[in-house]
């Protein structure tokens, strides 16, 4: 049986069948980096997640709050009262994601200027 460490070092995200491959799938979803984004402020109720979100169908980010929770990045926490309050918050593991998910939404709009440039530049060449 491998121990602990050589089970990490067998981790090699190049291959399909890869359990980081699967995570990195994951953790590249549009909605995955907002969510993280969002709650990197601290907890926050569904429904503010849901305005915060737009565009976001309840079906998605329902699923997405479940997968995430299951992956340990996220808590869901169920208050009883009328209606029930339940709330979502980073778990320590969720918020060693916070900097690399927020550089990439700060590289994204600092930069998309110049990638619209770059689209329609290629496709002006690509209609020749």
């Amino acid at each position: 049986m491998a121990t602990l460490p050589d089970a990490r070092a067998a981790y090699d995200a190049y291959l399909a069948e890869c359990p980081a491959r699967q995570l990195l799938d994951r953790i590249s979803n549009k909605w995955v980096s907002l969510i993280v984004n969002a709650l990197s402020a601290g907890p926050q109720r569904y429904s503010d997640l849901s305005r915060r979100l737009a565009s976001v169908s309840q079906k998605m980010l329902t699923q997405t709050l479940r997968n995430l929770e299951r992956d340990g990045l996220i808590e869901r926490t169920v208050t009883p009262s009328v209606p029930v309050r339940v709330d979502y918050a980073l778990t320590p593991l969720g918020e060693g994601l916070v900097p690399v998910m927020q550089a990439i939404k700060s590289w994204a709009e600092e930069n998309m200027d110049e990638v619209l440039s770059a689209r329609e530049r290629y496709d002006i060449d690509a209609a020749d």
